[in-house]
């Protein structure tokens, strides 16, 4: 019997060697080399070279001189512990309002009719780091009133931060945390309000 065990055992132990720590460790070693940003988190760090997030992932910006994010059903607002989406179905009577509610409040600032989808719907990880172009342009008004500057002005950030589609997959999108830390850069004391 002891002769029919000793095989599986060997090829257990050859197969938890090779796929369970030389592989994992190839894989590791490769992209560490290869692509040593996004294999450590797509890192963003300030000028005084501190973390102040990832470009992954999303962050809560409140103040009227910075690009707000679309909305968080992570946690309590981007908890990258709680990801997920809220799953409410598009007829569930608490997204509606909840929706309603956000696109009543965008229009009363703003004074435009039509609200983008993701001003008012969140993804499905809850963590989106990206908005729509028509997003960001939304709130150029708001920003250019806090930072007291022209709107071209903050337009002009925000387009230079505006990524394409990726080959052909996807929509343009504007990094939030990213376009916020060029507007600092460019536009060092927002208003406070």
């Amino acid at each position: 019997m002891l002769n029919h065990i000793r095989p599986a055992v060997v090829m257990i132990a050859l197969f938890t060697g090779v796929l369970g720590v030389a592989y994992p460790l190839a894989v590791t070693g490769v992209a560490q080399a290869a692509f040593p940003g996004q294999a450590n988190g797509s890192l963003v760090r300030d000028k005084a070279g501190q973390v102040v997030g990832s470009a992954l992932v999303g962050q809560s910006f409140a103040q009227p001189g910075y690009l707000h994010p679309r909305p968080s059903a992570a946690g309590k607002g981007y908890d990258a512990a709680a990801s997920s989406g809220s799953n409410l179905g598009p007829l569930n009577p608490d997204l509606i309002a909840r929706v309603k509610t956000d696109a009543d409040a965008l229009r009363a600032e703003t004074g435009k009719a039509v609200i983008p989808a993701d001003a008012v719907t969140t993804s499905a990880s809850g963590l989106d780091p990206h908005i729509s172009p028509a997003y960001a342009e939304l709130q150029v008004a708001r920003i250019a009133s806090a930072r007291g500057v022209g709107e071209a002005q903050v337009r002009e950030v925000i387009r230079q931060h505006e990524e394409g589609r990726t080959f052909v997959l996807g929509q343009p999108r504007v990094n939030v945390l990213l376009t916020n830390m060029a507007l600092d850069a460019r536009f060092p004391h927002p208003a406070e309000g």
